[in-house]
Parts: structure tokens; C-alpha cells; sequence
């Protein structure tokens, strides 16, 4: 069975997933006429850069949303890599958590390849060829991609948006699931300015970072006003508990 499952989008944007991991988490590779921006790089457990070079034969940039252990485990492939200023200190060696954990986080509910050793598994550390910060673009001919700096789920935390294309990539900002909220890096009032932030683009797709790819742009609206009405209610702030809206919820 193959780690990655890609998929296309349109004729120069790809999706990268690992399915056999709980997360399932999803890189895209956009194609422009210079080069291509990879946006995440996944858990790092095989090799993208592989599943990469099978799409182009083009110079690659990867940017992370954030400098977390399963969007950066494919960085190490990838010298020419940005990431945003607020996290800089994860990539030195400050990460919060210890390796010992990422590593138990990393097989956990996992598929692991045959004869893979999970104690060989690294977390990424490394210098950015670029500093992005909100409003910067990513031009890679034909198509720009402009940075918006989204924190709450983490202090760097950033989405990509393709303005011509409608298109935006959401990382860990949203996505079908439990939107994790609770970790002390993280900042439920700062999650709500973001949602707040990107619903005001009205995005006619959106590109997540984890689970299903099948998700009505509508759900950023919908979140901006869930998470609204706990701030009405003295509720959005660490350790006020799950709430739960159908198809998605958040662990504060």
C-alpha cells in the first residue's frame, strides 16, 4: 500500500495525503510557471519529496502554516523553506513538546510502513530561506499567494490565499474535526479574530489541513459565529471543555 494518496485539483494544484494515519493530513503542491509552493509537508515518516518530484521537475519552495511536527516532517527534504517569525524558536530547538512525545503522537492510531522505526523519527529543525509575515506574496509565475497571518491554534500560524482562484488553504484553522484550542500555545480569542479575518473573504473553496476535502466554504461563517457566541458566554478560554456543532467542535 502506498503512504501517500495525491490527487488533482485542477490541471497544476495537487493534493498530498496520509490516510494511514489517524490526522490525515494533506500537503498541496501548487504548479506555477517559475516554480511550485508546496504548503505543508506533512508527518515526515516517508518520503514526499519522492511523490513531489513525480509531479514536477520544477524548483520547489515549502511553506508551512505552522511550525508543528505534522506539517514540517517533509521539511527536511525541502532547503528553500518559509516559515512565520512568531515561530522561529520551534525550528531551535524550543519546540514545547519532547521528542519522546512527538514520537508517541507520530504512531499513534498509524499504519506504519513495514520495518519502520519510530525511534528513528526526528522533529525538524532548521532556518528559514524567508520570513513570511501577514500580507506578504508568494509569486511563482502566473499565480501569487498571499500570506494571512491566523493565529489561535498556534502563534504563527498562517493560510494561504489565491485571491484569483478563490482558493484558500486553511491549515489548521479549519477543518471537519475537533479544532484544538486547549494546548497554553494556543489562543481562543485570537482563533476567533482569525476566523473573523478569513470569513471576510468569502473564499469560494477551501483546502484543510487535515480529514475531509469535501468542505462547504459556509463552515468558516459558521464557526466565526460559534465562536462568538462562547465569547458571549464567558466560554472561550482554556479549560471550558468540548463543544461539539455536528460535523465539527472545539477543545477548549
Amino acid at each position: 500500500m502506498n503512504w501517500f494518496t495525491t490527487e488533482e485539483i485542477d490541471n497544476d494544484t495537487y493534493v498530498i495525503s496520509e490516510y494511514r494515519h489517524w490526522e490525515e493530513t494533506h500537503c498541496y503542491l501548487l504548479i506555477g510557471s517559475k516554480r511550485c509552493l508546496l504548503i505543508d509537508t506533512g508527518l515526515g515518516i516517508c518520503n514526499i519529496f519522492d511523490e513531489v518530484s513525480r509531479l514536477t521537475d520544477k524548483h520547489v519552495t515549502a511553506a508551512a502554516t505552522h511550525i508543528h511536527w505534522d506539517h514540517i516532517g517533509g521539511h527536511k527534504y525541502f532547503p528553500d523553506f518559509y516559515a512565520h517569525g512568531e515561530e522561529l524558536d520551534w525550528l531551535d530547538g524550543k519546540f514545547p513538546l519532547t521528542i519522546e512525545t512527538i514520537r508517541e503522537m507520530a504512531c499513534d492510531r498509524c499504519e506504519l510502513p513495514e520495518n519502520y522505526d519510530i525511534n528513528t523519527y526526528e522533529f525538524f529543525q532548521g532556518k528559514p530561506a524567508e520570513i513570511l509575515s501577514d500580507g506578504d506574496e508568494i509569486d511563482i509565475g502566473g499565480r501569487v499567494i498571499t500570506v494571512l497571518h491566523t493565529p489561535g491554534h498556534s502563534p504563527g500560524h498562517m493560510c494561504f490565499w489565491e485571491k484569483e482562484r478563490g482558493c484558500l488553504f486553511t491549515g489548521d484553522l479549519v477543518y471537519l474535526g475537533t479544532l484544538l484550542a486547549y494546548y497554553p500555545s494556543t489562543d481562543p480569542e485570537a482563533y476567533l479574530e482569525s476566523l473573523k479575518k478569513i470569513a471576510a473573504l468569502n473564499a469560494e473553496k477551501i483546502f484543510p489541513a487535515h480529514h475531509s476535502l469535501n468542505i462547504d466554504p459556509a463552515v468558516i461563517t459558521e464557526m466565526r459565529d460559534e465562536f462568538q457566541k462562547l465569547k458571549a458566554d464567558g466560554k472561550l478560554h482554556h479549560g471550558s471543555g468540548t463543544f461539539d456543532f455536528g460535523n465539527w467542535a472545539v477543545w477548549l
